[in-house]
């Protein structure tokens, strides 16, 4: 492979930005994927259900600050606003009374009051169940704090990392496909398909970069993987790391959102397309539904957190059983007559991704910060992980390659 000013590893919505980046920048550069396709964690399927899927990122997040969302305008993708309030809730099999829900909601906002008004000092319990605890916040509140927005249990979960992640309304859903529409972003970007980084050298002249097709120089290298395949040493680093980046790799562990889409034929169950039902259960075993986006047949569920992590253990057939289990207890025995084609994601099974993005430890909400520092000016590391106020998002992943690759540019006209 022909040596190169600077190698980006991953094609997903870091990357590819980085890529462009670095082009626009009159920069050579080679783009590695260790997939067979681009996207990473954005990708639309119609294999399916026959129509576009999002088996990865769905939400355009933070609308008004997400690049994405005005070249979706521009292609004419059909978007949704989607406020992503509760609809329904039930308890179990049981619909939730009008005062249940407005206490949920009272939670929420309290909630959001507490993080505004909280510091954390030195030795204090980082987790976010403690300041749940100190708002008396109801089960239904937590959910959505934790496993359907974190991926993590509120236990997992930092505070201070909480707080530094931004309010992403406006939140708008695309029918065509999120990952459809990063991959029309990176379509006019040269790309090696199925091609791993298994080492990465830096005690040479700039970097070298071995891969299953023979080795790439460059002057620096832009890293996208994500923390769990770092952590599991999936590309290696010679000589080894500094201790406050491998360490960083642990400290940023990958929550897990799992999406169960079912296909219902012949019934909307008495509900409006884009409704958002809860259904709270026992020991975190709760799952949220998205019902007909589009009016299109399909009631797509999410279970989030260690449940979701389970769920993937047990497999698609178990996941799958448990949905329809779920919407037969609150719609009637009949609904399952109504049930046609079904899936279930599993990011955590993916080698190259393992899991669904980044959620920092408690006590730990610094390694993001230590991980963004380049090392020895050579190797940069870039992705949804690293995006700032607009963490684990696909648009937030896009502006972190963008800053990362103008930081590498400036370097490199500087040497």
């Amino acid at each position: 492979m022909d040596d190169v000013d600077v190698v980006i590893i991953g094609a997903g919505s870091a990357g590819l930005a980085a890529a462009k980046t670095i082009r626009a920048a009159g920069l050579s550069f080679k783009l590695l994927e260790a997939m067979g396709r681009v996207g990473g964690r954005a990708w639309t399927s119609d294999q399916h259900f026959g129509v576009p899927f999002d088996i990865g990122c769905a939400w355009l997040h933070a609308a008004d600050r997400n690049p994405y969302f005005p070249e979706a305008e521009a292609a004419g993708w059909t978007l949704h606003h989607h406020d992503m309030n509760v609809d329904h809730l039930y308890y179990r099999k049981r619909k939730a009374s009008e005062a249940e829900e407005a206490e949920m909601k009272a939670a929420d906002a309290r909630l959001f009051e507490l993080l505004a008004a909280h510091q954390v000092e030195e030795g204090d319990d980082d987790r976010l169940s403690a300041l749940l605890a100190k708002g008396h916040a109801p089960r239904a509140a937590a959910t959505f704090a934790g496993p359907m927005d974190f991926g993590a249990d509120e236990d997992e979960i930092s505070i201070r990392d909480f707080q530094a992640a931004a309010d992403l309304d406006p939140n708008y859903f695309s029918k065509e496909g999120f990952g459809a529409l990063v991959a029309h972003f990176g379509a006019d970007l040269p790309v090696e398909l199925s091609t791993p980084v298994r080492k990465i050298l830096w005690d040479v002249p700039g970097v070298a970069c071995v891969t299953d097709r023979g080795t790439i120089r460059a002057r620096a290298v832009i890293v996208t993987a994500s923390p769990a395949v770092l952590a599991f040493e999936e590309i290696e680093f010679s000589p080894a790391l500094p201790d406050t980046h491998f360490g960083a790799f642990f400290d940023l562990p990958m929550g897990m959102l799992t999406k169960l889409p079912v296909e219902i034929r012949g019934t909307r169950l008495g509900l409006q397309p884009f409704d958002d039902l809860l259904i709270e259960r026992l020991a975190r075993h709760d799952i949220y539904f998205l019902c007909f986006p589009f009016d299109l047949d399909l009631m797509v569920g999410f279970v989030g957190g260690d449940f979701a992590w389970e769920m993937s253990a047990a497999g698609e057939a178990a996941g799958i059983d448990f949905v329809v289990d779920r919407l037969c207890n609150i719609f009637g025995a009949d609904t399952r007559k109504h049930v046609a084609r079904a899936m279930m994601t599993n990011w955590g099974g993916e080698r190259f991704v393992r899991g669904a993005y980044a959620a920092a430890r408690p006590g730990r909400s610094e390694a993001r910060a230590a991980l963004m520092q380049p090392v020895a000016e050579k190797i940069f590391f870039a992705g949804e992980h690293l995006a700032g106020p607009l963490i684990q998002t696909c648009g937030g992943a896009r502006l972190s390659g963008e800053s990362v690759a103008r930081q590498v540019a400036a370097l490199l006209a500087i040497g």
